[in-house]
């Protein structure tokens, strides 16, 4: 199982990095870490800066091909920085046209939302994104963690950093 995080260079709650990231190799698979840029992408703890980590591939450079399924971590700066990177949206659309599976939590579904595939799913997230879930033909509900399966791509979005166990076991059990 070879699952793509992909990430901007900065403002990506570390927390929602690492304990998926984990929960990918104690199940044997192979994360990568995709970004925008090359480097080293800088994690946060809230508004705090936390940890850097290092890129493994670059966005531009990798394509959905290679990966079984998508991470999408959150923090508030790291998706609306990858909204705005057409290269990011287009890999994001692509494992939805792929048919591959896609985890998103807390803000990461911001980008979802710029990649125009929310329309007819349900999902959850962290609760300021819901008019804009909404706006953009999704349906949003409060749940620790949401699988919805409308559609040839199985998405699984939650709400927090409080949500991650549940968060992990259910992509786990889509990525399989």
């Amino acid at each position: 199982m070879n699952v793509a995080f992909l990430m901007a260079p900065e403002g990506v709650e570390q927390v929602e990095l690492t304990e998926p990231w984990k929960a990918v190799k104690g199940a044997g698979g192979t994360p990568t870490l995709v970004s925008t840029g090359s480097g080293t992408i800088q994690a946060f703890h809230h508004l705090d800066k936390a940890d850097t980590f290092p890129v493994d591939k670059v966005v531009g450079d990798t394509g959905v091909s290679e990966y079984d399924a998508l991470v999408l971590p959150g923090g508030v700066a790291n998706p609306d920085a990858l909204r705005m990177d057409e290269r990011a949206v287009a890999f994001v659309k692509g494992f939805f046209d792929a048919g591959k599976p896609v985890a998103s939590i807390c803000h990461g579904p911001w980008t979802l939302v710029e990649a125009d595939v929310v329309r007819g799913r349900t999902l959850t997230s962290w609760p300021s994104l819901r008019t804009d879930i909404r706006n953009a033909g999704g349906t949003w509900v409060d749940e620790q963690v949401k699988v919805c399966t409308a559609g040839p791509t199985t998405l699984i979005t939650s709400r927090k950093p409080g949500d991650l166990k549940a968060f992990c076991d259910a992509f786990l059990a889509e990525f399989r």
